[in-house]
């Protein structure tokens, strides 16, 4: 259900940051981060939905026998609660790391 894109780029900038402080490898980093998230949940998702679209075409296209039918993956991207989630968990599983 998470998204593991979030969670590793979330832990790479959590440990950099544990490590480094405010350092110029960990603002690269952090700005990684928000590219990373930000084709999680919007570029990818919505191509999903260019995908459902274009596969209702085709659907009505081959009810009248003018194309073959042959649908696109409509599950691309991930959820705002999927990225929220692996952000977190990357977040944790960082810290607890450095616990140990």
């Amino acid at each position: 259900m998470p998204s593991s894109h979030t969670a590793i780029v979330v832990a790479l900038s959590t440990s950099l940051f544990h490590e480094t402080g405010i350092s110029t490898l960990f603002i690269v980093t952090l700005i990684f981060s928000f590219i990373v998230i930000y084709d999680a949940v919007g570029v990818r998702r919505a191509a999903g939905k260019q995908a459902e679209v274009i596969n209702k075409i085709i659907g009505e296209f081959h009810i009248n026998k003018k194309i073959k039918s042959e649908h696109l993956y409509e599950f691309i991207g991930h959820t705002p609660t999927e990225v929220i989630v692996g952000g977190i968990l990357g977040f944790i599983i960082t810290y607890i790391i450095y616990l140990i």
